[in-house]
C-alpha cells in the first residue's frame, strides 16, 4: 500500500470513528429485541418477498450482532443464508443501513476505504431496528437484488413502528 493510500485510509477511519462517537451522545442502543418482535419483523419481510415472488433469507440480530431469529424461504439461494446475517450484523454494529456503505462505494474512489472497515457489509438489505428511539437490533435480508433485499428489510423494520 502506498504512503498516500495509507494516509487516506487512516484519515477515513479516523473521521468515520469520530463522527460515530460524536453522533452517539447518549447510548443509541436499547434493550435487545425480543424473540416475539424478531419474528414480527421477519414475518413482514417474508410477506413482502412473497407478495413480489422473491425468495429470501431473513436474519434478525440483537444490538451486539447475536442472531435472535433466522428464516430461509424455500428455494432461496444458499449463498444468501450467511449474507443475510452479515447484513444484519453490519446494520446494528454501525448503526446505519448497509445501503450507506453501498452508496459510499458507488460514490467512487473516495468511498473505497469502506472496504477496509471490518464487519461493514456494503450491500443494501441490512437495516437497524428501532423502538422508542433506540436500536434494539437489526434485520438483514438477502436473496434477490440489493434493492429488493432492502425493500423486504424495510418492510420488516416498519413492522415494529
Amino acid at each position: 500500500m502506498s504512503l498516500h493510500a495509507a494516509k487516506a485510509l487512516s484519515a477515513f477511519v479516523f473521521v468515520f470513528c469520530a463522527v460515530n462517537v460524536l453522533a452517539q451522545g447518549a447510548s443509541p442502543y436499547g434493550l435487545p429485541i425480543s424473540l416475539e418482535n424478531a419474528k414480527k419483523a421477519a414475518a413482514a419481510a417474508v410477506a413482502e418477498a412473497r407478495k413480489n415472488n422473491w425468495t429470501m433469507a431473513i436474519a434478525v440480530v440483537d444490538p451486539s450482532g447475536t442472531l435472535v431469529y433466522y428464516e430461509k424461504m424455500d428455494n432461496t439461494q444458499i449463498g444468501s443464508a450467511n449474507f443475510a446475517i452479515d447484513k444484519a450484523r453490519s446494520a446494528t454494529l454501525f448503526k446505519r443501513p448497509t445501503k450507506a456503505f453501498q452508496d459510499s462505494l458507488t460514490a467512487g474512489n473516495a468511498g473505497l476505504p469502506v472496504l477496509a472497515v471490518a464487519g461493514a457489509t456494503p450491500v443494501e438489505g441490512g437495516i437497524p431496528l428501532v423502538m422508542d428511539g433506540h436500536i434494539i437490533g437489526a434485520i438483514g435480508v438477502s436473496g434477490d437484488s440489493p434493492e429488493h433485499d432492502g425493500q423486504c428489510a424495510q418492510a420488516g423494520a416498519n413492522a415494529l413502528k
